[in-house]
């Protein structure tokens, strides 16, 4: 179950060179968490293993970015993307998140793999707009319309969701 945090406008930056690492199994809950994650989550290892990952999730990140997400992992392929989490005590954290897909030794799949780390200088400026903006419209016209503007945005800039998140991450982009 996941416990009622409210947000609030404390904001924990990530350390430079500090990575979060986690895992989980295909239903997406923590298998494991380095201290770091552990530690910026604000919950207690015992609590956050065995837990689905969503008890991260803060509520200003629009829905369409998961189902992005989760399309591109169970398809095997990577994921890039800025994330907003939630700590247990409201504060909030930006990252920057590569998360792969987990395969056992007969390649069968069975879970997933995420490195976090802290997302560049000015990111803010582009992904807040857009995120806000995603969420407006999933609030008036559904999850499925916001995915729609994202592929419309996409398809105007021809790249993928991973090109155009890790061109914000490295500058290359810095407007939509």
């Amino acid at each position: 179950k996941k416990p009622h945090t409210t947000p609030t406008e404390n904001e924990t930056v990530l350390q430079e060179g500090e990575f979060i690492v986690s895992k989980t199994d295909l239903k997406s809950k923590i298998t494991y968490g380095n201290k770091y994650f552990i530690s910026i989550s604000g919950w207690s290892e015992e609590e956050l293993l065995g837990t689905p990952h969503n008890i991260l999730r803060h509520p200003d990140m629009p829905q369409c970015a998961f189902k992005m997400l989760y399309h591109l992992i169970e398809n095997g392929e990577e994921f890039f993307g800025f994330v907003k989490n939630l700590k247990k005590d409201g504060g909030y954290y930006w990252v920057f998140a590569n998360i792969s897909p987990s395969f056992d030794e007969n390649g069968s799949m069975v879970g997933y793999y995420s490195v976090r780390r802290k997302p560049r200088d000015g990111f803010k400026e582009i992904i807040e707009p857009l995120y806000k903006t995603l969420k407006d419209i999933e609030e008036k016209e559904g999850m499925e319309a916001s995915f729609a503007k994202v592929e419309k945005l996409l398809k105007s800039k021809n790249l993928t969701f991973n090109e155009l998140m890790l061109g914000i991450q490295k500058g290359i982009i810095n407007e939509l």
